[in-house]
């Protein structure tokens, strides 16, 4: 479950924009989904292979050129598909939360 959660939050992430590696771990860490280095390049790798994203290089001024990742229109697609899934997700888990009387400020207290 985490590791189709971390796909979609990269997607999402990459949604917005072209980003080096680091700063997608950066955003993850940021919403405390802690992830190394190794896990993104991974994920990155094979969303680079199934033609959802794809990179290009771009020169650095603190050492050498930076592969920057960005959606591709596929990726967009699938990125659209997995938000109407999570959506469904959010709200039978919330038909079954309301049935127990179960809100996030009682999860919070």
């Amino acid at each position: 479950m985490r590791k189709g959660i971390l796909e979609y939050c990269v997607l999402l992430i990459l949604n917005h924009g072209k980003a080096y590696p680091s700063d997608i771990i950066k955003s993850l860490t940021e919403a405390n989904l802690i992830v190394v280095e190794g896990t993104i390049y991974t994920l990155l790798n094979r969303l680079r292979k199934e033609g959802k994203l794809s990179y290009e290089w771009q020169e650095s001024t603190m050492g050498p050129p930076r592969k920057y990742f960005f959606i591709t229109p596929l990726g967009i697609k699938y990125l659209s598909e997995m938000s109407e899934a999570w959506d469904n997700i959010v709200n039978n888990v919330n038909h079954f939360r309301k049935l127990n009387n179960i809100s996030n400020n009682e999860e919070n207290d």
